[in-house]
């Protein structure tokens, strides 16, 4: 995957949020007060749906790989997200990181470093090229055509969300969905946060032991010209105890144009978002505000009365 940076600009400068709980606020900033939000689910209803689960191992075995390629095809087109289990990533390299990570969050500004990245960062390539050609199997595309996402960028988030005073006012991220083809996300301290928004819903996640969630970005969804879904998806917050999680962002390559796999593309099937250069996607990406799919939408191409998701 490409490693070289490109900058498309700053961020606003924000206080640290860790630097706020530290100390000790009995309520919450107006500034990250969310007055127009959906209330959060503060508690897991165990009646609730879960997540599709897909194994690794029954994928790249020789006697179950139909059923499960199928399961994997299923949860694409219906949920966008998935807990993926047996991933082959050491369970000893992964704990070191989830170590590291809490251990990192403990200390001061100036002597956060973190050690054990690289053999953590090519273990989520090899999963994510793995993912990423199954994938395109399922769809039925030409070999070629997943070369765009399967030879891309990788980026990784730090997440810190503080427990909160006032949970039931604060959104840890607003609903959005990822730019990116797909994301890994490594949940570190099983404080469940993470809610999917599916058939008009917020379903929290319950996070499976040694599981990475994934979910499908904007990138793929245009690939493969709406066929999977990127849903949206938001955290909140715990009134007792922080949230870490890691989640790894695969995005094409930078020289590409990403458009619908010219394989999906029939007189049945016509295009249904706009060819537009990776730079151009990216830096339109970071001249807006995070919100749900409205980016996504903006790359439809106008008239289209498919699915909106």
């Amino acid at each position: 995957m490409e490693t070289k940076a490109i900058s498309f600009g700053r961020s606003l400068a924000v206080p640290f949020v860790q630097e706020l709980a530290n100390k000790g606020l009995t309520s919450v900033p107006p500034r990250y007060v969310h007055h127009d939000q959906d209330p959060p689910i503060i508690s897991l209803d165990f009646c609730s749906p879960q997540v599709p689960v897909i194994d690794m191992q029954i994928l790249l075995s020789e006697d179950f790989t139909d059923s499960e390629l199928q399961k994997l095809d299923q949860a694409c087109r219906e949920w966008g997200f998935f807990q993926l289990i047996n991933h082959e990533m050491s369970s000893r390299l992964v704990g070191k990181v989830k170590l590291e990570t809490e251990e990192f969050f403990k200390l001061p500004m100036e002597e956060k470093s973190k050690e054990s990245l690289e053999a953590y960062s090519t273990g989520l390539i090899n999963v994510a090229a793995r993912i990423l050609r199954l994938i395109g199997k399922n769809l039925r595309m030409d070999d070629n055509e997943m070369t765009l996402l399967s030879e891309g960028r990788q980026s990784m988030s730090f997440n810190y969300y503080p427990p909160c005073p006032q949970p039931e006012q604060v959104i840890g991220l607003p609903p959005h969905s990822d730019a990116s083809s797909i994301t890994i996300l490594h949940e570190i301290n099983d404080v469940q946060g993470l809610q999917i928004k599916k058939d008009g819903m917020w379903i929290p996640v319950k996070p499976l032991p040694n599981a990475f969630i994934i979910n499908i970005g904007d990138a793929l969804k245009i690939l493969s010209n709406g066929t999977y879904r990127s849903i949206e998806h938001r955290v909140t917050v715990n009134s007792l105890k922080e949230r870490l999680s890691i989640a790894t962002f695969c995005s094409p390559k930078m020289d590409g144009e990403i458009s619908p796999a010219p394989s999906l593309v029939t007189l049945e099937t016509p295009a249904i978002f706009r060819r537009i250069s990776v730079v151009d996607y990216i830096k339109g990406l970071f001249s807006r505000k995070l919100d749900g799919k409205s980016y996504l939408y903006s790359l439809r191409i106008q008239n289209e009365q498919g699915k909106s998701n």
